[in-house]
């Protein structure tokens, strides 16, 4: 059950995980890329925002390097991307530290996309759904996985009147990008 969190209008908190990442030696994690697949998903990211309507007003990005290559492709997929701000404080954030963050969001922002890892952005969603439409809910503690995307609404007049279990989780999207076949074997 939703404890409510007062009135005000509809918000939209819409998590993306940073699409697939490559492990190259001697390569800090903070400054991993993508990899070919991550590359594929993340417009699909982005194509999949705008296509369910969750274009943010604002977006919070991981100073890492492939969550900023992952909200540049897919902020890419749309006519005019929204104001991103990059913070160091989302990297490797467990969810009562990305919560602080989203908390400082001025009241204006009513759908606010955060761009993070996992398991910060998987133990979020959990803390902060106090239920979830259709199968959303078991979908997120079976996995979250790369380039996943969750939407949580709630209403609430500021952000920082989000608090565990006053949201409701709308929906889980797992955005893949297909791949280019080379010929019969590919």
């Amino acid at each position: 059950m939703i404890a409510r969190a007062g009135g005000g209008p509809l918000r939209r908190l819409v998590l993306l995980r940073h699409a697939k990442s490559a492990w190259p030696l001697d390569v800090a994690d903070h400054e991993r890329p993508l990899a070919p697949r991550g590359r594929r998903d993340a417009p699909a990211a982005g194509r999949a925002l705008a296509e369910a309507d969750c274009l943010p007003d604002l977006a919070l990005c991981s100073t890492a390097v492939r969550a900023r290559a992952t909200w540049d492709l897919a902020a890419a997929e749309w006519g005019s991307p929204p104001p991103v701000r990059h913070d160091r404080r989302l990297y490797a954030a467990g969810p009562q530290g990305l919560l602080n963050v989203v908390h400082e969001v001025p009241a204006e922002v009513e759908t606010l996309l955060l761009v993070g890892h996992n398991p910060g952005l998987e133990e979020l969603v959990l803390a902060l759904a106090g239920d979830g439409l259709d199968d959303t809910l078991e979908r997120v503690r079976t996995k979250f996985p790369t380039a996943a995307i969750a939407v949580l609404s709630w209403h609430g007049t500021a952000w920082h009147a989000l608090t565990p279990g006053s949201a409701l989780l709308t929906s889980v999207t797992v955005a893949r990008g297909a791949r280019k076949h080379h010929g019969p074997h590919a």
